[in-house]
């Protein structure tokens, strides 16, 4: 078994790196790497897109890889892999995103990734530091995850779903916030599961068993 974590480019994967191999080591999930070759993403067998930064930013990126876009839709969408996205890795996944300048997403999810407005103006953005997940719908990769659990968010801009039941957790940040996307063999994470300790490790854990 191969998981491959995507490197365009976009943000130090030391962090997720480590805590993705950690978690294969303890579960018996085979080989972690960090990649920037289309060839490894269309041999893996699960696949992460982390992502720090802008929005048009990591898109562009991912479109300046030559060849490693087209291996992801091919792996994730017509073979249909087991897919994480982190941070803007998630919201990759949206329709369009609004940061700076309308951008399209893939489309994967339908929604738009809108800036954070809090409806308590002592609240700032970026929404950044420890939050409370609160759990929306039932999930292989939330075995074990609770309400109430915390997760660590670094971010200005927010993933709004059309459908509801694509959302599978979220958080209260003066409103709702998304923090959990979800389905078929897709999943995505505003937060930072590598940096969310013992339920981001669990979260790891269980999609490096996941089997959709």
């Amino acid at each position: 078994m191969l998981t491959v974590i995507i490197d365009y480019d976009s943000g130090n994967l030391h962090s997720a790196e480590k805590a993705f191999q950690r978690m294969a080591a303890e579960t018996n999930a085979g080989e972690v790497i960090v990649s920037t070759k289309p060839e490894d993403v269309t041999r893996a067998d699960r696949i992460v897109l982390p992502g720090d930064g802008a929005f048009p930013a990591c898109r562009k990126q991912l479109s300046d890889h030559r060849g490693i876009y087209e291996a992801l839709e091919e792996a994730v969408i017509n073979q249909g892999r087991p897919f994480m996205g982190i941070c803007v890795g998630m919201q990759m996944l949206a329709s369009m995103g609004h940061e700076y300048q309308d951008t399209d997403g893939f489309g994967w999810i339908k929604g738009h990734v809108r800036r954070i407005e809090p409806s308590d103006p002592a609240l700032k953005v970026p929404h950044m530091g420890w939050n409370d997940l609160v759990i929306d719908s039932d999930h292989a990769v939330l075995k074990g995850v609770e309400t109430g659990d915390h997760a660590y968010f670094v971010h200005s801009y927010h993933f709004v779903v059309d459908n509801a039941a694509d959302r599978l957790a979220h958080c209260d940040y003066a409103g709702d916030i998304t923090a959990i996307v979800g389905r078929d063999n897709l999943i995505g994470m505003q937060f930072h599961p590598e940096k969310s300790q013992a339920a981001g490790l669990r979260m790891i854990a269980n999609f490096l068993s996941w089997a959709p």
